[in-house]
């Protein structure tokens, strides 16, 4: 009924009106509404392709929707609409316009077709949501923004490289799957892999979310990494290696998400775990690990969400995020800090949350497919995920050491995003058929066998006495002011120092080479000088019997030649 009608350009025109609209109120409305009306083409539209358009005599896909694409678009069409709530007191136009256009143009990804469109999407995405860290308006937001910019512009002018290379070995511009015996191929890899924060890539994301502004940073959250795990779905589902790239990424966030200090940088990094799930889902391919990794998106983007509005909430009104300045806030914040728990119990994979309903899914796929290590890897993650941001955001924001602070609760937009979220966080783990029933492929799943169940509370359980051991014996890492050092470092620190160097070392050679020269033609010019100078050796009157002789030099040296016979 409504194919004619792209969601994403409902977003932008949306972004178009919202800084004619004076009245705040009336502002403000407008922009709540957006998601709710550009849900409906995605509730009325049946599957199929639309919106097509030729190019160079090639069919462009603009709205390609199919089981896929309406998971991720709806689950961005909730995300969109639950972080505007959030967001209802902002009174800035330019998060305003940025927030829309940044979900329109997600909304566009997961619906293109094909390679061209998505590399237009893909780039408003990383133009639309630089803004969000930049409306933080500090110097240290404007640098990390512009890093993140130049990465997110990298990524996408990857995949415009991989597209004209694909399109030559192939003559096909279709967004499908992929064949790695294409170059293409590899450098379209590439490119979500940046945006989905690869090991050595992953650097990006907890050096800019963390930066955004307090409802920046909840729409960061939902889009950008997700836009990555829908396009290797798409394009990458069997992929074997991605197995070992996923439980990499699952694991090697561990260590730094339990000793860091900013909460919000914990986020980050038990995001980057979560993502490796879903990686891991993608690399197994079978039915069941790709209906796991699309439910484990769709469970990350609301519990994320919710862990990130609850934190921001916390830093909306104590001025920080840090655990080291943080504790006792449950006193003056009960509802933030119940949010903030089933947020948790979420992430952790309790049963009745929705984090224990999608994960199990992706161990299931890789434990039938034989990939025991890949599943004691990802089993030890999930355990680990309890003492980083099960039990470590929590404890140290609302309980722990008191920190004095007695704030008031969240403003009550605020709350209201934060317990819409958590219903859908319980709804999700109570009724999972609900979920179940839109995932891409159909297959018979149940998340709460005993077998299943058992294992994972005992898992929990065992987790948590670890964790408490730890804070009882003062072993567990202290949260201090400090400043971790990750791969982020070789770029912002190393590479700098290093091509600082460079040019200083170029440039003292160069001096040398440039003083070397200047006094060589100095040299050269003092000789001339000498010689034919005003007062040089030649500009001297000489003898008239001087002259003579070497006129007779010169006469005899002719004569030698002719009789010689030399040319």
């Amino acid at each position: 009924m409504f194919e004619w009608l792209h969601p994403a350009l409902i977003y932008l025109a949306a972004a178009l009106l919202v800084p004619l609209v004076p009245n705040r109120k009336a502002r403000a409305f407008l922009i709540l509404l957006v998601p709710i009306v550009g849900i409906i083409p995605l509730l009325t539209t049946p599957f199929g392709d639309y919106l097509q358009l030729s190019l160079f005599g090639e069919t462009l896909t603009t709205f390609r929707f199919d089981k896929l694409s309406f998971v991720f678009s709806l689950v961005f069409s909730l995300a969109a609409f639950l972080s505007l709530i959030y967001a209802w007191h902002v009174r800035d136009t330019m998060q305003q316009v940025a927030a829309l256009l940044y979900s329109g143009s997600a909304m566009g990804a997961v619906l293109a077709g094909d390679l061209i469109t998505l590399f237009v999407w893909w780039e408003g995405t990383a133009i639309a949501s630089v803004f969000l860290i930049w409306a933080r308006r500090t110097e240290g937001s404007y640098q990390t923004g512009m890093r993140y910019l130049i990465i997110q512009i990298t990524s996408g002018v990857v995949l415009l490289a991989g597209a004209a290379i694909h399109y030559r070995e192939t003559g096909s511009l279709a967004f499908e799957a992929f064949s790695l015996e294409n170059v293409g191929a590899w450098f379209i890899l590439l490119s979500f892999g940046i945006k989905c924060a690869f090991p050595l890539l992953h650097n990006w994301l907890q050096d800019s979310y963390p930066s955004a502004t307090v409802t920046g940073t909840v729409i960061l959250s939902a889009f950008t990494t997700k836009i990555a795990i829908y396009s290797l779905a798409r394009g990458y589902a069997g992929t074997d290696f991605l197995i070992v790239i996923g439980a990499t990424m699952a694991l090697f966030p561990i260590f730094f998400a339990v000793i860091e200090n900013d909460l919000r940088r914990v986020l980050a990094y038990s995001m980057n775990s979560q993502l490796g799930f879903m990686v891991v889902g993608i690399g197994v391919g079978t039915d069941l690990a790709i209906n796991g990794t699309v439910a484990h998106a769709f469970s990350s983007v609301l519990y994320k969400a919710l862990l990130f509005m609850s934190v921001g909430a916390v830093l909306f009104r104590t001025g920080t995020a840090k655990g080291s300045e943080l504790g006792g806030l449950y006193k003056t914040m009960p509802l933030t800090m119940v949010f903030c728990v089933i947020g948790a119990a979420s992430i952790s994979a309790f049963p009745l949350f929705s984090g224990f309903v999608s994960k199990s899914m992706i161990l299931s796929a890789a434990a039938q497919e034989g990939h025991f290590v890949t599943w004691a890897i990802l089993l030890f993650a999930s355990a680990a995920v309890l003492h980083h941001s099960g039990i470590k955001i929590p404890y140290f924001a609302f309980y722990g050491r008191d920190s004095g602070k007695r704030p008031a609760e969240a403003p009550r937009n605020m709350l209201l995003a934060m317990g819409l979220t958590a219903f859908l966080c319980i709804a999700i783990g109570v009724w999972p058929n609900a979920l179940y029933s839109v995932l891409p492929f159909d297959v018979s799943y149940n998340p709460y066998s005993t077998t299943h169940v058992i294992t994972q509370i005992q898992l929990l359980f065992f987790s948590a006495i670890a964790f408490a051991a730890l804070i009882r014996m003062g072993l567990f890492p202290r949260q201090v002011r400090s400043v971790i050092l990750d791969t982020d470092w070789i770029y912002r620190k190393l590479l700098p120092a290093i091509i600082s160097f460079v040019v200083l070392f170029v440039s003292a050679v160069w001096s040398e080479i440039v003083r070397g020269f200047n006094n060589t033609i100095t040299a050269v010019q003092n000789t001339l000088a000498n010689f034919y100078g005003p007062e040089g050796r030649v500009a001297r009157v000489q003898p008239t019997g001087y002259m003579v002789l070497w006129l007779a030099i010169l006469l005899g040296a002719a004569l030698i030649v002719n009789l010689v016979g030399l040319p």
